[in-house]
């Protein structure tokens, strides 16, 4: 064992927001049931968030930030894990409240802890990464709440985004007709690869809503928020679902009731970090069963953990595509 690891702190002690690497010895992590050898993490809109303090993610000082992590056991006091189990963790405060992923070791505790399905691998986990759990929880929810593929067409708005690239790729998997919003009409073939029927501007979305407008699909995965989401709903069908994860455009949310109570339109809400641990191994299992993981490694870049602050203003920016995986030992 090394006698330090590199990781990416959030500190304060100066009273100015600051992210640097830093070797760490391990007796500076806090005690944690299980230590993983991490070998890969993710980029997610929430990691560059935190990394360029574009929002307040982070909770405690010092933190080590990264919501993802997938690696090795090298040890464990927990029942259900022992050395060299090949494990994932993500959400569950990690990168908020406690030390996250972008560290050569973790301790963490193992009820947060999932193995990793048979069929994916570190590598393939991160390919999907916090990204592709929340687009498999909106998918589940769109499920549950009765839509299904004979039910009409699917929006994902930002469809771009990690969430939106792998929710497209599974509602065509389980034979829905999507519908993918962005604002990068240049990456019209890259949805269609993914799965898309058919490829909207943003723009037409993202100004003020009227209340009600011509209906256009029965549900929706929405991850932009505000006057996109309030659009969104208004042009929802009779009994549709619009599930949202996410802000991008804003945490507002300007729209009526009338959609509610006039066409009976549910919208559900899409929490990918607090999440019970039976419902996240449903999540992960059906990934593994439902999504084409080669296509979704195909749109995944791998990028060096010395370059991560580089590239999390480059995904703030909109200059990045799909998934995000960061190999933690090349540094």
């Amino acid at each position: 064992m090394a006698d330090t690891f590199k990781a990416l702190v959030a500190d304060n002690k100066t009273g100015d927001y600051q992210v640097e690497f830093r070797d760490l010895p391990e007796q500076e992590l806090p005690s944690g049931e299980v230590s993983i050898a991490v070998e890969y993490s993710t980029l997610n809109y929430k990691d560059a968030l935190a990394i360029t303090n574009k929002a307040p993610i982070v909770q405690n000082f010092p933190l080590i930030l990264g919501i993802d992590l997938a690696g090795k056991i090298v040890e464990s006091n927990h029942r259900n894990f022992k050395s060299g189990d090949v494990v994932l963790v993500n959400g569950f405060g990690l990168s908020e409240r406690h030390n996250g992923g972008y560290t050569q070791r973790a301790h963490v505790n193992g009820d947060s802890v999932i193995h990793i399905p048979k069929g994916l691998t570190t590598k393939k986990t991160m390919a999907i990464g916090t990204a592709g759990y929340t687009a498999m929880l909106s998918v589940m929810r769109l499920q549950e709440g009765g839509v299904k593929p004979e039910s009409g067409p699917i929006l994902v708005t930002g469809a771009v985004g990690g969430v939106g690239s792998i929710s497209i790729s599974l509602l065509k998997k389980l034979g829905y007709q999507v519908i993918a919003s962005t604002g990068r009409k240049n990456e019209t073939e890259y949805l269609k690869s993914l799965g898309a029927d058919e490829v909207i501007d943003r723009n037409i979305l993202s100004a003020s809503a009227k209340p009600l407008q011509k209906t256009k699909w029965a549900g929706a995965i929405d991850s932009v928020g505000s006057h996109t989401l309030a659009n969104v709903i208004a042009q929802t069908n009779y009994n549709g679902v619009v599930t949202t994860c996410g802000l991008a455009q804003g945490a507002d949310l300007p729209a009526t009731v009338m959609p509610f109570i006039l066409r009976n339109v549910a919208l559900l809400g899409v929490d990918s970090v607090n999440t019970p641990i039976e419902r996240r191994v449903e999540a992960w299992n059906r990934l593994d069963n439902e999504l084409e993981t080669k296509k979704i490694e195909e749109i995944a870049r791998v990028v060096a953990f010395s370059d991560i602050m580089i590239h999390a203003i480059s995904l703030l920016e909109g200059n990045i595509r799909g998934r995000v995986i960061v190999d933690i030992n090349q540094i």
